[in-house]
């Protein structure tokens, strides 16, 4: 076959399969409606289950509702036939998916929660199949034209699946008013992570920062740089930055012998300030701009102040061991 009947056949597959897509907002009803309001009333976890693919689909909603602060797992109703039904509390949910509705395996978990009241969400294109039956609350996944030659293969029904789940988790996440900020929390390592790392995350504070007052000598200066190991010290002026001393600044000092210099002479006034809020992938850029190593840190509302409030010290050496480059 020519290399270019590839391209046009999945051209061809995915033009099908984003037809069939616009078929979702035929689900956005009062019953999905209910099912954010339940998903989000539930006191205890939203158990994800289904078969084969729509079992691969249920993992990937799980997932998406634990990354986001919502309580899941998922739970293979194969294995739950042969003792895991036990980790069904009265106080879950169990959010379900079987394109057909009429899968063999999920019975034994549908006659469970019936039995035990606890509500089923049953998400799958058959009004009269098994699952719909059983739930609590029922949405109807629209029947879809698959995009494989034969128009057997799960390929649409999958997509449109998955979509539903993933609205789904939106609603939700709108619903509560899921940040950046929450985002981070669950996901402190990999590249969101890192992308989502604030300065404040990372900054030094508090008895951390080496400051030091305008009016002492350079030995002092230079013994507090050295205990700190940030390779500077803040120079105070009663509660304001008067400037930073570097420890390459201090020594050079020392070494022509004007350790009785004032450090006011010798520091350098006017340091470099980020905000608190600030990622901290934008600190180095910062830094490898002006090339420095550390910035002073200060609050959203003091940054643009002549005299800023020091809040914390951002060095180079935090941000490159949380792996952000």
């Amino acid at each position: 076959m020519n290399k270019n009947n590839y391209i046009k056949l999945a051209k061809i597959s995915a033009t099908k399969q984003i037809s069939e897509l616009k078929k979702i907002n035929k689900v956005f009803n009062s019953s999905f409606v209910k099912a954010v309001e339940t998903i989000y009333q539930c006191r205890g976890k939203v158990i994800c289950a289904g078969i084969g693919k729509s079992g691969l689909i249920a993992r990937k909603v799980s997932a998406t509702l634990s990354s986001v602060g919502i309580s899941s797992f998922f739970l293979s109703p194969s294995e739950a036939n042969h003792g895991d039904l036990g980790q069904i509390d009265k106080k879950d949910l169990l959010l379900v998916f079987s394109y057909s509705g009429n899968t063999t395996e999920l019975t034994s978990v549908l006659k469970y929660a019936n039995r035990f009241n606890i509500k089923i969400i049953g998400l799958a294109s058959k009004p009269d199949s098994t699952l719909i039956k059983a739930s609590d609350i029922k949405i109807l996944i629209p029947s879809v034209k698959e995009a494989d030659p034969t128009g057997m293969v799960p390929t649409s029904s999958t997509s449109i699946t998955l979509l539903l789940g993933d609205c789904l988790a939106v609603a939700l996440m709108n619903k509560i008013k899921f940040s950046k900020e929450r985002f981070k929390v669950f996901h402190p390592g990999g590249n969101i992570g890192q992308t989502l790392l604030l300065v404040k995350d990372i900054m030094l504070s508090g008895s951390k920062i080496p400051k030091i007052k305008i009016t002492c000598s350079i030995n002092e200066a230079t013994s507090k740089i050295t205990k700190y190991r940030l390779g500077l010290a803040i120079i105070m002026k009663k509660k304001v930055v008067a400037g930073i001393l570097t420890d390459g600044d201090a020594r050079r000092s020392l070494r022509y012998n004007l350790k009785f210099q004032s450090l006011k002479k010798i520091m350098t006034p006017n340091p470099v300030f980020i905000s608190e809020n600030s990622t901290a992938s934008k600190a180095l850029a910062i830094m490898n701009k002006k090339k420095i190593t550390s910035l002073l840190v200060t609050s959203d509302k003091d940054l643009n102040k002549k005299n800023k409030k020091l809040i914390g010290v951002v060095h180079i050496h935090s941000i490159l061991q949380f792996g952000i480059k």
